[in-house]
């Protein structure tokens, strides 16, 4: 890893360095080759079942490398979370014996807020927004002289994220694209910076959170007005500065999907696969099935699941 201006530059060998620390603290989630319906017909793709790792969510990479990665620091750990990230760090902190505070917005979910208790985290709201809850983590880790993690800003944090770009490459055939849902940019980034310029990542985002999209077409990280159904694991107001220079290093695609379709395709996981998802986890899909993305002929896209962490009663 070597720096450019204020922002860190991220590289396979980082990714790799990350697998290497996190062993077996994390599953290797599996891969479904299959087929599903989209606009005209079926459509071939392989479905990563990222939403099977420890807590449900694909964080609890990111986290566990950042403090692996942090080596003989014991200090208590404070994040700021509308849910994954929370559960994500209270898990690691779990597994690594450490403690744990993490500061919800008003809105975040019931069923998150309640799986971050069960890790033993302590849980403080504050704010109505992901980033008044950021704020208020920033002071408190000052406050308590804690360490502090950050839901997609932290190199350690997008490293470990991208370490399921590596299973990807060993899982399936020849370099297919792989589709990713996009928040504050952890995922896609590290993803992007395992498979390299060999590889092509596309950003799925709700049309109500484009955060990578509008960084697109600005050519640099802008804020966006947040209003999806996916917002309380997409709900980052501007996509972080490591993922935009990672974007555009390896040309990250972006498509945009409607909240209807994240949806139906979460409404179709369970239907034909019993696949329980959050509606972030199933927007990768959306992707597919609303024709925001379409393959080429022959191509099989991964399409990555990356979270289950949900109300079961919004079936």
């Amino acid at each position: 890893m070597t720096t450019v201006g204020r922002v860190p530059r991220l590289y396979r060998s980082d990714v790799r360095a990350a697998r290497r620390r996190l062993g077996r603290h994390v599953r290797v989630t599996p891969v479904c080759h299959t087929e599903v319906a989209g606009p005209h017909g079926p459509v071939a793709v392989s479905l990563k079942f990222e939403y099977l790792q420890h807590g449900g969510t694909f964080k609890v990479r990111g986290s566990l490398n950042a403090l692996l990665a942090s080596g003989n620091d014991e200090r208590p750990v404070v994040v700021a979370s509308g849910g994954n990230a929370g559960i994500a760090a209270a898990l690691a902190c779990a597994i690594l014996g450490r403690s744990c505070t993490v500061v919800v917005p008003e809105s975040a979910p019931h069923t998150k807020v309640a799986a971050i208790w069960a890790y033993g985290a302590e849980v403080l709201w504050h704010g109505t927004t992901y980033g008044e809850a950021t704020r208020y983590a920033e002071e408190l880790a000052v406050e308590r002289g804690a360490l502090q993690l950050h839901a997609y800003g932290l190199p350690e944090v997008v490293a470990g994220a991208g370490t399921i770009g590596l299973e990807i490459e060993r899982q399936v055939r020849a370099r297919p694209p792989v589709l990713v849902p996009v928040g504050g940019g952890a995922l896609v980034a590290g993803i992007a910076a395992a498979l390299g310029l060999r590889g092509r990542v596309i950003g799925v985002e709700p049309a109500g959170a484009p955060t990578l999209n509008a960084a697109l077409a600005a050519g640099r990280p802008v804020d966006v007005h947040i209003n999806s159904i996916a917002s309380d694991a997409l709900g980052a107001t501007r996509i972080g500065d490591l993922a935009m220079e990672i974007a555009q290093r390896y040309a990250v695609g972006s498509v945009l999907v409607s909240d209807d379709a994240i949806s139906m395709a979460r409404e179709y996981l369970w239907r034909e696969f019993r696949i329980v998802v959050e509606p972030a986890g199933a927007t990768a899909l959306a992707a597919i099935q609303s024709g925001a993305y379409v393959p080429e002929p022959g191509e099989r896209p991964v399409v990555v699941l990356s979270g289950a962490n949900t109300d079961l009663t919004t079936f």
